[in-house]
């Protein structure tokens, strides 16, 4: 690396360092553990799922490239806290929520009805245990794989359409906000290629577990449930004729509501592709669920498409050829239409590497260090998401969260040793 991205490369390490320990807080209230929130004002006291999952994700790395072992001392009760905070708001049908405030949350009345926690508790758990080593004895005590397999098993009995692929029970919280495949839909309508892909490896994590453990039964069985997921997605969610993954729908009139509607010929399809162009596609990529054949299709057909989702600032979440595209800035829900955010450059960069895509992963990571570096040299800070064709930050400033990800790139970039998820 050379100019003006290693000079960005080496803003962001400092600004990380300095900063990082604003993402910290302490026990109390209905919070028993000490955890890590996104590092904003706007999220300031609230423990989120799958940001600190992967803002642990940045941190480790972080922590590497520090090289103190206090540091990483000092952390490790904030990891381990956000899973075991997660783990004790475990109910007993397994449903967690999404996010605890300081002053708690009460469970909605049907939680069969409502959203719950991301598939991607197992997997910061498993990430962990990967890298301290193996040891999971932690994640053990309490009965914490219990409260694990009772969350998995929640969303394998309530939240599985028939035929294998997983659906949101509604729009609310599920991480892409406004992603027009679940956005204003019917309630479980939506079988969210983003949700598939995270549950699969959900599946795998929960099983890298249970063999740790020395559970081998119970590991083998989740095993199963992962593979079956992986084919459900290849034969429902990929597109052979667009060569990309999508949501799929499952909008259909009962026929047991209506047994003489159209008798004479059932519809025997259970679901629709929903061709619309949005950035989880490439997490087909990442979650390995692609052959090499579907993967090289994506990146030459979509990832390297001008006119789709390749942008100067990095990966437009929604594509630019669809009506729905807005790089608006808004909240609650959070834009998810074509702004840039960090989180979706690096997933895709990951899934890049993983099928092998060398140039376009490099290319990925300097466009992501040259917008949080041209970020904080403007502003002292990162923002949330960022519009397409120049990079300029559209709100929140202050938010780290996943946007330190970026580390992994540059550790990537640099030939050192690489920080990865489970």
């Amino acid at each position: 690396m050379r100019g003006e991205i290693e000079t960005y490369a080496g803003l962001i390490r400092d600004y990380a360092q300095q900063n990082y320990r604003e993402m910290f807080r302490e026990a109390g209230g209905a919070l028993a553990y000490p955890f890590l929130t996104p590092g904003s004002k706007q999220y300031a006291d609230v423990l989120w799922d799958w940001d600190s999952w992967l803002t642990d994700v940045a941190l480790r790395q972080l922590l590497a490239d520090s090289g103190m072992a206090e540091d990483r001392e000092q952390a490790l009760p904030y990891e381990r806290g956000c899973i075991q905070n997660f783990l004790q708001d475990v109910k007993l049908n397994g449903w967690i929520p999404i996010s605890i405030p300081r002053g708690g949350r009460k469970p909605p009345e049907d939680v069969f009805a409502a959203n719950m926690h991301k598939p991607c508790l197992a997997q910061h758990a498993a990430f962990l245990v990967q890298q301290d080593g193996g040891d999971a004895e932690w994640v053990r005590d309490h009965e914490g794989f219990y409260a694990l397999q009772k969350f998995v098993n929640c969303y394998r009995n309530h939240h599985r359409h028939p035929c294998g692929i997983y659906v949101w029970q509604n729009d609310g919280a599920v991480g892409v906000d406004n992603d027009p495949c679940s956005f204003d839909r019917p309630p479980r309508s939506c079988g969210s290629i983003y949700l598939n892909c995270l549950m699969l490896k959900e599946l795998q994590a929960i099983s890298y577990l249970g063999t740790c453990l020395n559970l081998g039964e119970v590991a083998a069985q989740y095993q199963e449930d992962a593979d079956k997921l992986k084919a459900a997605i290849q034969e429902h969610c990929w597109d052979e004729r667009d060569g990309f993954f999508y949501s799929v729908d499952f909008n259909f009139i009962d026929p047991a509501l209506q047994p003489r509607r159209h008798a004479g010929q059932r519809r025997d399809w259970p679901c629709l592709i929903m061709r619309i162009g949005v950035w989880s596609g490439f997490l087909g990529l990442w979650s390995g669920v692609a052959t090499q054949a579907q993967a090289e299709r994506v990146v030459k057909e979509h990832y390297r498409n001008e006119k789709t989702f390749h942008a100067p600032a990095g990966v437009r979440t929604l594509s630019r050829m669809e009506k729905m595209y807005n790089v608006r800035g808004s909240g609650g829900p959070s834009s998810w239409l074509g702004p840039i955010w960090g989180v979706s450059n690096y997933l895709t960069f990951r899934g890049l590497l993983r099928y092998g895509f060398e140039a376009d992963a490099r290319a990925l990571a300097a466009k992501t260090i040259r917008l949080f570096g041209r970020d904080i040299e403007r502003f002292g800070g990162m923002h949330e998401y960022y519009q397409p064709e120049n990079g300029e930050p559209i709100l929140n400033r202050g938010f780290m969260n996943w946007n330190l990800l970026v580390l992994n790139m540059i550790a990537w970039l640099e030939g050192r040793n690489v920080v990865e998820e489970f």
